[in-house]
């Protein structure tokens, strides 16, 4: 039952033994993930053009994916400004911002990039899929699952390297405190969702658990439950990202807690320089943390609940 759990965790586990000191090194293997992600995603779309009555499935996946959105949105909301009022926490301010994005449009210039590698899958195995058949779509899914363990090694390196030790960590009791907050009302809302989505209760918790990660929980859950389920998955984790890009400005200053967790794993990267720009420096160390700790829980809950299939 765990086998599957263990043969995906093996390479993330080989990759975090990896000491990678050269910087020259870190900006390689951060290349690579990106590189990996994008390979991953156009082959998903590829596969989901595969799927047969393409329209009636794409209109499932949407409906799914906002089903799933709504149910976390409204969960991971409410727990986050319950935590905002009793955690003693408040942005400062920081107009300027090396290299912050000066628009919400640009902030999410690299999100929407996604969905258009996505959308590009799609159409090339439209285009393709009528002249290879079966070949195509079976060939797209077997490159995917090895370019998925290349990225788990990766992404292993990645949070060796990170700079975050686990004192760090530990001692950023607000950080933790978020991120928790985050994890365990997310959580709930799989729960809840899960029948709603015509799935098992473990599944649910496997949809819930991206934690804002799209692009893994979309390669992990399609590799188990197949690319619907995967494109359910990166949609809902994607538009997490897209309304905290909105969302940040507006509430940081009144709920800071909210408005740093909203985010979830994306708080340590993707959403990190709106969170400095509007929030200050003071939120950076905080942002981080509570990133990384989501970014450390997601791909082995994901696996070990959809572990518990069969």
């Amino acid at each position: 039952m765990l086998s599957g759990l263990l043969i995906v965790l093996l390479p993330l586990v080989l990759g975090y033994l990896v000491p990678v000191r050269s910087k020259q090194i870190q900006q390689l293997i951060n290349r690579a993930v990106s590189g990996s992600v994008y390979l991953i995603l156009l082959f998903m779309g590829i596969s989901l053009a595969g799927l047969e009555n393409l329209s009636s499935q794409l209109s499932r996946l949407g409906g799914n994916a906002l089903l799933l959105f709504s149910i976390t949105t409204l969960f991971n909301l409410a727990a986050l400004w319950w935590l905002s009022q009793r955690l003693p926490l408040k942005a400062g301010n920081s107009p300027i911002v090396k290299d912050a994005p000066t628009s919400k449009l640009a902030a999410m210039q690299g999100s929407l990039l996604l969905v258009a590698v996505v959308a590009g899958g799609v159409i090339v195995g439209l285009l393709l899929g009528p002249a290879l058949g079966e070949p195509l779509f079976a060939t797209a899914d077997w490159l995917a699952e090895w370019v998925l363990y290349l990225l788990l090694v990766l992404i292993g390196c990645q949070l060796r390297n990170s700079g975050m030790p686990l004192k760090q960590i530990l001692l950023n009791r607000m950080g933790l405190a978020i991120a928790i907050t985050l994890a365990v009302s997310s959580l709930l809302a799989g729960l809840v969702a899960a029948p709603l989505l015509s799935l098992s209760w473990n599944e649910g918790l496997a949809m819930a658990s991206g934690f804002g990660w799209y692009s893994l929980s979309a390669i992990l859950i399609g590799d188990q439950l197949g690319p619907l389920m995967g494109g359910v998955a990166f949609f809902n984790d994607l538009t997490r990202e897209l309304l905290a890009f909105v969302l940040i400005p507006l509430v940081i200053h009144r709920h800071t807690a909210l408005a740093i967790g909203y985010g979830g794993a994306t708080s340590m990267d993707f959403t990190l320089p709106v969170i400095q720009q509007h929030g200050g420096v003071a939120c950076v160390p905080i942002a981080v943390v509570s990133g990384f700790i989501l970014s450390l829980l997601s791909p082995p809950l994901i696996l070990f609940f959809l572990s518990l299939s069969g």
